[in-house]
């Protein structure tokens, strides 16, 4: 039987990774290639002529003076951190089909747990951020799911510890390409419009189940294909790829976190996201998201912590 191609990828071994970002010079190089890939430019002047500290790693501009560091206005940003870790926690992020606890990830750095922790929240909202950028078009399926565990109270859709969120899936010759798992604030035609119009690409086709607020996408420029489908083999057939889907991220997320809070969730949904659309690619994730990293703004300790984020 042919071996699936994306499944037996090569990817980034950890001797290949610690050859490449195994030491703090060797990250710091790296990271400045990422930022400055055809040369210094002054966040201040856009001046490209610099002189450069080596023993403070500051660069400073020839034309205004202004001294900077590669890591100023990105992620790394006053982080005390070293390089050299934020990189593992980077490769042991993407290179996981599944997800990986802050606590184990604690351990792997070799930091306390609420430094992991951050680390990690900075980067899935770097990768949430990135994700905003893609839109889904031509075929998408489109359903509704939730986070959370069984609790005391009310069951099912609108259950208080129930998290909603939008699972999509756009589909090429009947094989998935892309998905988008977005926080929602309920299955309502008003948050669908907007979810659709921010989301996915005018003309779009979008099938899903017989579930009413869906018919909204329609407000927002697509086509749409309601087909319900009840449960057992006939819902799992029309639906394949969301059931699919919804099935790895309890694997990958539930399955590994147990449980994530509310205020954060849109994070951890973007990391499974940002993984499965770049799974064609293993072995330049770790590139990838640095690079990414270095062209986003900083989140500091409060911006995190503070409120609930949406999709």
């Amino acid at each position: 039987m042919a071996r699936n191609p994306v499944q037996f990828q090569k990817g980034l071994g950890l001797a290949e990774f610690n050859a490449r970002y195994g030491r703090e010079d060797k990250c710091h190089a790296a990271l400045i290639g990422m930022r400055w890939p055809e040369g210094f430019v002054c966040g201040k002047c856009a001046g490209r002529g610099y002189s450069y500290a080596k023993p403070r790693r500051v660069f400073q501009c020839s034309s205004c003076r202004a001294q900077t560091t590669v890591k100023a206005g990105t992620i790394f940003h006053k982080s005390k951190t070293p390089l050299v870790k934020w990189f593992l926690a980077i490769y042991l992020l993407t290179q996981s089909k599944n997800d990986i606890a802050a606590l184990e990830l604690a351990r792997q750095l070799g930091v306390k747990w609420d430094t992991a922790w951050l680390i990690k929240q900075k980067l899935m909202e770097t990768m949430r951020r990135r994700n905003k950028r893609y839109k889904l078009k031509g075929e998408v399926q489109l359903d509704d799911a939730y986070l959370g565990g069984e609790k005391p109270g009310k069951r099912g859709r609108g259950a208080a510890n129930k998290i909603p969120f939008v699972i999509a899936i756009e589909t090429r010759k009947d094989k998935p390409a892309y998905t988008q798992l977005r926080r929602v604030s309920g299955f309502t035609s008003q948050a669908i419009r907007t979810y659709a119009a921010e989301n996915i690409e005018h003309g779009a086709r979008v099938a899903s189940d017989g579930l009413a607020c869906f018919a909204a996408v329609t407000q927002a420029g697509m086509k749409h294909r309601p087909t319900v489908t009840g449960g057992g083999r006939s819902a799992l057939s029309e639906f394949k790829w969301v059931n699919t889907g919804l099935g790895n991220i309890k694997s990958a997320m539930t399955g590994t976190c147990r449980s994530c809070s509310k205020k954060h969730a849109a994070r951890y949904l973007a990391a499974y996201e940002y993984r499965f659309n770049r799974r064609f690619e293993l072995g330049k994730m770790v590139e990838q998201l640095a690079a990414v990293a270095t062209q986003t703004t900083p989140h500091s300790h409060k911006t995190i912590v503070a409120a609930e984020i949406s999709g």
